[in-house]
């Protein structure tokens, strides 16, 4: 039987060494819409939020769920948790259309944006959504808009974490947020314009499976707070962590323990409020991988079996056009063959794309059956950051999505076309 099978959990199940995803036969799926192809189980992505806020909620009653668009902004996905009641995490003045496209309102919206332009600033005022500034320079420009009902902070807490370095968004090289200093002279100038209702915010990095870094960023960020309320005299109604929510890539790798996260995390946050007089804000998260990665596959069909006298490469149709995590942060995602999953492991491969660079690798040294051409791979987690962060890059034409649930699957985001290359382009005379 094939090694690590805990991976297959559900939405993963083994029918006759048939890789089914949500009740859908992958080898079906393929067949059908072609590779290479992500699919997204509805099922896991409200199973996923509806843990995560059970557990929040089991400690504090005020809790709220912001959904980090940007690990996968699929309509269909945003629909999903916006029927969950997840409120949405923004980046961009795009990510904040898309959330309005489907049915956020504006009050379920926070934009949380760096280096933000004047013009998306006088959309986000139209928009009506919560600004979280990042620095002063944008709040400066934002109130010569408008000074707006509720107002947020970014703060820089000092302290970093993350699987890789891109992804660490606090400390002293990060471009992100202010720190304590600057924040008091926001909070004040924002008073000052007559804003009255304020939140604090912070986001440490992404893909966390621990919790202390969150313990100690939390009690750098309460800290602050505290000062602003002592200063200004500024009450918050929402103190929001941010994201960060680790999800084992790994099939070694442990889950973040929610149970022990939200019993630290929370405790320590009621202790503090309590202690700094701060009222009874809402607590605030902004999962994006954690509610999305698990719930998705990319299939891919091989193309190619290569043997060089030093390596051996199965060559498949999925690119880093198609998901770029293992070129740009050495990522690793598991790799089934999804239509032998019952033979053993007994061939060391690379598996590669087409892109035309060395670099374009999705696994390395990898134990794998022994694979032949027309074989259909599926590469786990790959619904944070996977289409999001996909490309035309050696013009070709960017993969379809498929979500299904219970068995059952619908078309929700078609293939590009070769003549998607040239939409929008005008040949120069």
């Amino acid at each position: 039987m094939v090694k690590n099978v805990q991976v297959l959990s559900e939405p993963l199940e083994n029918r006759k060494g048939t890789l089914y995803f949500d009740g859908v036969s992958t080898v079906e799926l393929a067949e059908t819409y072609d590779t290479p192809l992500y699919v997204v189980s509805e099922n896991r992505i409200r199973s996923n939020y509806q843990r995560l806020y059970s557990a929040l909620a089991h400690n504090y009653e005020k809790v709220k769920v912001y959904y980090a668009a940007k690990a996968n902004s699929n309509m269909s996905v945003l629909k999903i948790l916006e029927k969950e009641g997840a409120g949405l995490d923004a980046v961009s003045p795009g990510e904040v259309f898309m959330a309005l496209t489907t049915g956020f309102t504006p009050d379920r919206i926070l934009f949380t944006g760096t280096s933000v332009r004047n013009d998306e600033l006088k959309f986000l005022v139209d928009s009506k959504v919560t600004v979280n500034v990042d620095s002063l320079s944008q709040l400066d420009r934002l109130l010569k808009l408008t000074a707006p009902k509720i107002l947020s902070v970014r703060v820089n807490p000092e302290i970093g974490a993350g699987h890789h370095d891109h992804c660490i968004t606090a400390g002293k090289n990060t471009k992100f947020g202010l720190w304590e200093d600057d924040a008091l002279k926001a909070y004040a100038a924002a008073k000052r314009a007559g804003v009255e209702r304020f939140g604090i915010h912070m986001h440490v990095g992404s893909g966390i499976l621990e919790v202390e870094p969150f313990l100690l960023a939390l009690d750098k960020l309460l800290g602050t707070a505290e000062k602003v309320h002592d200063k200004l005299g500024i009450n918050f109604e929402f103190v929001d962590m941010g994201g960060g929510l680790g999800v084992p890539y790994k099939p070694e790798e442990k889950p973040l323990d929610l149970t022990v996260f939200s019993e630290k995390v929370l405790s320590l946050f009621k202790s503090k409020v309590a202690e700094y007089g701060l009222g009874e804000p809402f607590f605030c998260v902004e999962p994006g991988r954690y509610l999305v990665s698990d719930a998705c596959v990319l299939l891919t069909a091989v193309n190619t079996v290569k043997m060089t006298p030093y390596r051996k490469f199965v060559g498949v149709d999925a690119g880093f056009n198609t998901l770029v995590r293992p070129t740009m942060y050495g990522s690793y995602h598991h790799i089934l063959a999804a239509n032998r999953l019952n033979a053993k492991e007994q061939e060391t491969y690379d598996v590669v794309g087409p892109i035309c660079e060395s670099g374009d690798a999705l696994a390395k040294d990898r134990r794998l059956p022994k694979i032949e051409e027309g074989d259909l791979l599926a590469v786990l987690n790959a619904g944070a950051y996977g289409f999001a962060m996909s490309s035309q890059y050696n013009a070709r034409p960017r993969a379809a999505e498929v979500l299904v649930r219970n068995g059952k699957c619908v078309l929700v985001r078609e293939r590009e076309q070769l003549d998607d290359l040239v939409a929008g382009q005008r040949m120069a005379e």
